[in-house]
């Protein structure tokens, strides 16, 4: 599959890429994309909510009442889970959320959503351009030109660009990422991927295929 290379004009500039096929040519695995998105959702949890135990609340230990003759349940703590204010039984405690997957079903994850992207035509190439100085109004008219204005937007750096970064981070429809960090939840989560000219290339070196 090859993509035509458009300038920040919007412009065909008469190149064209061509999309390895053993990346975006794979028949894309379902489900290893939704056990890497949860993996990745997983790994954003903070994991400190905690409520106190029985043990861990404040209080008496006196025993309220008498053991019997009153007519009602007994009871030995104001700490009981059944009062208000006691203990709360089997409450969150702090954990670690994430756990592991195989390297090659990540890949394969990755490969996956970027096949599924490249099938339904959501994947762009501009060539490699950088800004004088961060201005959000000169990406909104790149976008314009792109005609990805209405969409959730990804750019794919090869390296760090700064100013494309700060360019870019108060439009809330729109993520920089570079190549090297690019995640299925970032390519499914994106309604058109826009990719720099060099950044394509990247993908053989993440993907280890030279």
């Amino acid at each position: 599959m090859e993509l035509s290379v458009y300038n920040i004009a919007g412009q065909e500039t008469g190149r064209k890429v061509a999309l390895n096929e053993a990346i975006f040519g794979v028949e894309p695995n379902e489900h290893a994309i939704y056990l890497d998105v949860k993996q990745y959702l997983a790994n954003q949890r903070q994991g400190t909510h905690k409520s106190k135990e029985r043990g861990e609340i404040s209080g008496s230990t006196a025993k309220l009442k008498k053991q019997k003759g009153t007519g009602t349940a007994r009871s030995g703590s104001i700490k009981s889970p059944v009062f208000r204010g006691g203990g709360r039984v089997f409450g969150p405690r702090p954990r670690n959320y994430g756990f592991k997957l195989n390297k090659k079903l990540k890949q394969l994850a990755r490969k996956s959503a970027l096949a599924i992207k490249a099938s339904n035509n959501k994947i762009s190439i501009v060539e490699d351009f950088n800004l004088e100085a961060p201005k959000t109004k000169q990406i909104v008219e790149i976008f314009n030109n792109m005609k990805v204005e209405e969409r959730r937007v990804l750019i794919v750096l090869n390296e760090a660009n700064e100013n494309v970064v700060l360019s870019s981070r108060n439009l809330k429809n729109v993520d920089v990422v570079e190549v090297k960090d690019l995640s299925t939840y970032a390519i499914m989560k994106a309604s058109s991927v826009m990719f720099f000219e060099t950044s394509v290339q990247g993908l053989d070196e993440m993907f280890k295929l030279n």
